[in-house]
């Protein structure tokens, strides 16, 4: 089983095998966690998903799945894309949120990253509420993770995030 560790701070700077984009569709780029890792690694990264666009993925990638490209110029040898649904009152579409997590961690060890960075997926503007979208995520890392990887990262961008996560893994243990 893998080791989940929290961290508070910026997704960008980790130095893991992969770092996990919390993607929109057209896999070009966006705001948030999506902007940030696209403008920090460079132009590298946005070559590579206008390739995927150009083939497999012409219509996008869909929610709850994940695809992986270069790092570019971050610390990582790879990002791993993957598109959080919208959160919804009147529907459940947290076996969606659910496979982003467990997607994301078949393409890392098919990679054979043993180390593995993960936003908060779907929970800024997206607007998943942060409790439970930490439960999900921590509950999924715990059963989907498999080797090679050796830790999942989950890297919270404020100490909000940080304590739902906290407590999240507190329930988990």
């Amino acid at each position: 089983m893998a080791h989940l560790t929290l961290v508070q701070g910026d997704i960008t700077r980790q130095s893991v095998d992969a770092i996990v984009n919390a993607a929109n569709s057209s896999l070009l780029g966006g705001g948030g966690v999506d902007g940030a890792i696209h403008r920090r690694g460079g132009p590298e990264i946005l070559a590579d998903c206008r390739k995927l666009r150009a083939g497999h993925y012409g219509r996008g990638l869909a929610t709850g799945r994940a695809v992986a490209t270069t790092a570019g110029l971050l610390d990582a040898r790879w990002v791993i894309h993957t598109v959080g649904p919208v959160w919804s009152s009147g529907e459940d579409r947290s076996d969606l949120l659910a496979s982003c997590y467990r997607e994301s961690l078949t393409i890392a060890a098919g990679l054979g990253a043993r180390t593995v960075a993960f936003p908060a997926i779907s929970t800024g503007i997206y607007g998943w509420p942060m409790d439970d979208g930490a439960r999900i995520a921590v509950r999924t890392a715990r059963e989907a993770a498999a080797a090679p990887v050796e830790e999942v990262r989950f890297v919270l961008f404020d100490a909000a995030a940080y304590g739902a996560f906290e407590t999240a893994l507190g329930a988990a243990s």
